[in-house]
């Protein structure tokens, strides 16, 4: 499947009706979802018959990606039944079978429980924001408990400093894989006021073998 077939493809996927602030729930535009899922496939064959895990899947948009590009299976991690309730109706109007859902808090999983049991975590985390500070950075930690081979994750430019720290106090390694993404924030809540803003951030790799 080419880049422009994937990503006409994720225009078809709802997105979120409610958008909840406490989650920081800001739904992964079809164009970064298909550049992630096809690089990820294309460049680093980390999607086709893998055993994927999308931490804070929403409405499934990149779990939805793999598995049109072949996952083995990916299943998707998500605190908010509403969300997953979306993610379901969207698999199931485009006929996926390869994936599957699970309702969980992302941050308080049991570690011994899925260590290691994924080839590939891919995620769109919160990025910390107000009072979800250091959000990301629990997240990325699960992530990699949970991955085999690589994790891929969507992190704000400005943190890439401080991320490539804490890559390394875990002994990881990190790459910027596409630097500087904008990423087109729409009015998703009352107290925007513009019509959308755009946040730079990183599309990153971590390697754990």
């Amino acid at each position: 499947m080419k880049l422009k077939e994937l990503e006409s493809c994720l225009q078809q996927v709802d997105a979120f009706e409610e958008p909840k602030l406490f989650l920081e729930q800001y739904p992964t535009s079809p164009h970064i979802a298909a550049c992630m899922i096809y690089t990820i496939h294309n460049t680093f064959d980390d999607i086709e018959n893998k055993l994927v895990a999308d931490l804070g899947c929403g409405c499934g948009v990149l779990s939805i990606g793999a598995a049109m590009l072949d996952a083995g299976l990916c299943v998707g991690f998500d605190i908010d039944d509403d969300a997953l309730a979306t993610f379901k109706m969207n698999t199931e109007e485009l006929e996926l079978t390869n994936t599957d859902i699970i309702q969980c808090d992302v941050c308080n999983l049991e570690p011994a429980a899925l260590t290691k049991r994924f080839d590939t975590v891919i995620m769109n985390p919160p990025f910390g924001t107000k009072h979800n500070k250091g959000m990301d950075m629990l997240f990325l930690k699960t992530a990699l408990n949970m991955a085999r081979t690589s994790v891929y994750s969507l992190h704000k430019t400005a943190t890439r400093e401080h991320i490539q720290k804490k890559a390394s106090d875990w002994k990881v390694k990190m790459e910027v894989v596409a630097a500087e993404l904008r990423y087109d924030l729409p009015a998703s809540y009352k107290f925007h006021k513009k019509k959308s803003v755009d946040i730079e951030v990183d599309f990153m790799r971590f390697s754990i073998s």
